[in-house]
């Protein structure tokens, strides 16, 4: 048999392209190495998935050509995937900041997308490991774990390198170097940022503390929450900024953003502790801790003005140099990946070898932290599947 579309990897965006073709009346068929279906929606969101951001705009995904997303984005908006958890009958909330989650758990949109496929008659093979890909007359051949198979059309949705432990690999920015297409250098992001034994050592007693904070790097800024960890920073503003982020550069935090803290203090005279007065702003563990790295004992009415501007200047500027990051291990998503310049933005096909697709985070579109990234994977995958 000569499939008509043949779909490599069972995430968002292969279960997206594969549900578009199969309604199109295509053959279709999805292999994956992984034992089940759309493991990263699983886990997403804490178990919720955050399914996509009601913000969705083409300045909140990273790439060498960020309009190249627009025109799968445009097409297949966030509304049109809204309509369909609809449709299915699944419940869901928006959070913050636009970002839209299951009232129940991530498994409800795997269920509605294997579901769709099957209504769509698309054949599904897990357990299936895809290997080389080969020119055959004017489709392909592809090597499985159950055997070589004919396609007319190739989708590569095989994702990127983070989370390796749930089978992630380098698989699809193989198979583009393998047809000469260009990459774009891929590294960690969405990921937690680690540090010197320096600033470890002041930062492993807050380990557990989490505030609503400010984190940038050069321009770009995300006020979100941070949280301290026994192994750096983390939490929704450090991910953010991790994307932006490169070897030897600093972040910036702001633990008190729009504040006016040197006048707060100063303000704040008698017998109160330095860190009963950080505390109406701040976590107790955290003023504490800030109190004893500053060395003040004295009340506040004791306090030089020049020491509460120190003090201040270090809550609403603390000056960071990461030494890396946590890696692909804990990172949410692969920045970098095939080279858009070697895409159609509209099909999703590469340019120099017809009926060969790339979709979703393999792709060099890096949205941010909060459903950007499951938007490209459903609007890429979506794109691809008109085409097939």
């Amino acid at each position: 048999m000569i499939w008509d579309a043949m779909i490599l990897g069972a995430g968002a965006a292969g279960m997206m392209a594969a549900i578009e073709a199969g309604r199109r009346g295509r053959s279709v068929l999805v292999i994956d190495h992984a034992a089940k279906p759309g493991e990263k929606i699983r886990i997403s969101g804490g178990g919720r998935c955050n399914f996509t951001n009601l913000m969705i705009a083409p300045d909140r995904f990273l790439s060498q050509n960020p309009r190249f997303a627009l025109s799968a984005l445009k097409r297949f908006t966030q509304w049109d995937f809204i309509a369909r958890m609809d449709a299915a009958g699944i419940a869901w909330h928006e959070k913050t900041l636009g970002q839209l989650f299951c009232d129940g758990s991530a498994t409800q949109v795997i269920d509605m997308l294997v579901r769709d496929m099957g209504s769509a008659g698309v054949t599904l093979w897990l357990g299936c490991a895809p290997g080389a890909v080969r020119r055959a007359g004017e489709g392909f051949e592809v090597e499985t774990a159950r055997g070589t198979q004919r396609a007319r059309a190739v989708v590569v949705a095989t994702g990127g390198k983070s989370i390796p432990k749930m089978g992630a690999t380098g698989y699809g920015y193989r198979l583009a170097e393998a047809f000469g297409l260009p990459l774009v250098e891929t590294r960690p992001a969405l990921v937690p940022l680690t540090f010197a034994e320096q600033e470890l050592a002041w930062m492993r007693p807050l380990a557990g503390v989490s505030l609503p904070g400010r984190v940038s790097c050069g321009k770009t800024g995300f006020d979100e929450a941070l949280l301290f960890t026994h192994r750096g920073l983390s939490g929704p503003a450090v991910l953010q900024v991790s994307s932006y982020w490169r070897e030897g550069e600093a972040i910036h935090v702001d633990l008190l953003p729009g504040s006016d803290l040197s006048t707060d203090l100063r303000a704040a005279r008698g017998k109160l502790a330095l860190r009963t007065v950080l505390g109406r702003w701040l976590p107790e563990r955290l003023a504490r801790h800030l109190e004893e790295a500053a060395g003040v004992t004295a009340p506040m009415a004791e306090l030089p003005a020049a020491v509460l501007d120190r003090v201040a200047a270090g809550i609403r500027d603390w000056r960071l140099v990461p030494v890396g990051s946590e890696g692909y291990r804990t990172a949410e998503v692969t920045l970098g990946g095939v080279d858009t310049r070697a895409l159609d933005g509209r099909t999703m096909e590469a340019k120099g070898v017809p009926g060969l697709h790339f979709v979703g985070e393999v792709v060099d579109v890096t949205g941010w932290l909060g459903g950007y990234n499951f938007q490209w994977a459903w609007s890429s995958g979506w794109a691809a599947g008109q085409a097939v």
